[in-house]
C-alpha cells in the first residue's frame, strides 16, 4: 500500500510534465510572426516581396490563395497547372521540401527548421491581402 502511494506522485508528476511539453509543442506551431518578419527578410527577400512580383510572386494575401495564381505572375508550369490552396499545412509542406511538394518547381529553396517555417507562416498569414 505504502509502495502504491509513493509512486502515484511520481506518475501524476510525468503526466503534468508531459502536458508541459504539449503545450510548448502548440506554442511553437502557431509561430510567432515579429520572429518571421524577421527571417523573411533574411531568407525571402532577395526573391519575393509582400506587394510586389519578383524573382518570386507577391507573398500579401498568400494564406487561402489558389496555389500558382498570384495576379501578373509568370508560374512554371508544375505552379500553374497545380490544384489546391496555400494552406498553412500546404506552406509547412512546400517551405520544407519546394520539389517533393510540387515536382517541376522553380523554387529551389527549402527551410529545414518547423519553428522557422511556423513563424513565416505566421507573418505571412499578418500580411493580409494585395493591393
Amino acid at each position: 500500500m505504502g509502495r502504491g502511494i509513493l509512486q502515484f506522485p511520481v506518475v501524476l508528476r510525468a503526466g503534468v510534465a508531459g502536458l508541459g511539453l504539449l503545450g510548448l509543442g502548440a506554442a511553437l506551431a502557431a509561430g510567432d510572426a515579429e520572429r518571421g518578419q524577421a527571417l523573411y527578410k533574411e531568407r525571402c527577400s532577395a526573391c519575393h516581396s509582400i506587394r510586389y512580383n519578383g524573382q518570386g510572386p507577391a507573398h500579401a494575401g498568400v494564406v487561402g490563395r489558389a496555389i500558382g495564381r498570384a495576379p501578373g505572375f509568370d508560374y512554371s508550369p508544375a505552379l500553374r497547372t497545380a490544384q489546391g490552396m496555400w494552406t498553412e499545412e500546404n506552406l509547412d509542406r512546400w517551405l520544407t521540401d519546394p520539389e517533393r511538394f510540387l515536382p517541376g518547381q522553380r523554387m529551389n529553396v527549402s527551410i529545414e527548421d518547423a519553428r522557422d517555417r511556423a513563424d513565416l507562416i505566421e507573418f505571412l498569414k499578418s500580411q493580409g491581402t494585395r493591393e
